[in-house]
């Protein structure tokens, strides 16, 4: 079946230390989320997966920032999220490689005013495997998306994290309704 492994928000705002809006930073270096992921996209690699990764950003003006979002309407105040600047780097742990389609994203969902679905069309992707920070926005709204457009949507739950382990696992028993969880290591055999 052909697949593809999405990461999303990796990135230094989100889930880093040092990241401006990093509400998600303790979960995910608890749950080591970074060695996770990067094992996810060695497995992606050598099975020939398509490997995206998705971050969210917003013009240096700030211009397609939706200043009403109770999210996002404040990026600006902080500085965060601002294209082009460390914040949106992925995370410097990341095993980032030219193999890798990295997809901007301007709100939650990957799919919401990007070339994602596309992209997944044209290489006859029929299996998502999505993993990412945060579990309860990102990633649920994300697999929502897939599952309304009829893709096989597999969560690599371990590869992911929240604001902390109940808002995780909170979001992993939601959205078992409509997506499979399973863990890096399943991978292998998928």
């Amino acid at each position: 079946m052909n697949t593809a492994f999405i990461g999303l928000d990796y990135i230094i705002d989100i889930m880093h230390s040092d990241g401006k809006i990093a509400r998600s930073a303790a979960h995910a270096a608890q749950r080591d989320i970074i060695r996770k992921a990067n094992r996810a996209l060695a497995i992606a690699a050598s099975n020939g997966w398509l490997k995206l990764l998705v971050k969210v950003g917003f013009a240096p003006n700030y211009l397609d920032q939706p200043k009403s979002s109770p999210m996002f309407g404040r990026a600006a105040q902080f500085g965060a999220l601002k294209l082009g600047e460390r914040g949106t780097d992925f995370h410097p742990e990341l095993k980032v490689t030219a193999d890798d389609l990295v997809i901007v994203k301007p709100r939650v969902s990957a799919f919401y005013a990007t070339p994602l679905e596309a992209v997944l069309r044209a290489n006859k992707i029929e299996r998502l495997i999505v993993a990412g920070v945060s579990s309860s926005w990102a990633v649920q709204a994300t697999v929502r998306d897939a599952h309304d457009r009829d893709y096989q949507v597999l969560i690599a739950e371990d590869a992911c994290a929240a604001g902390d382990e109940s808002e995780h696992q909170d979001s992993m028993k939601l959205m078992s309704a409509i997506a499979r969880i399973i863990t890096v290591d399943d991978m292998e055999s998928l």
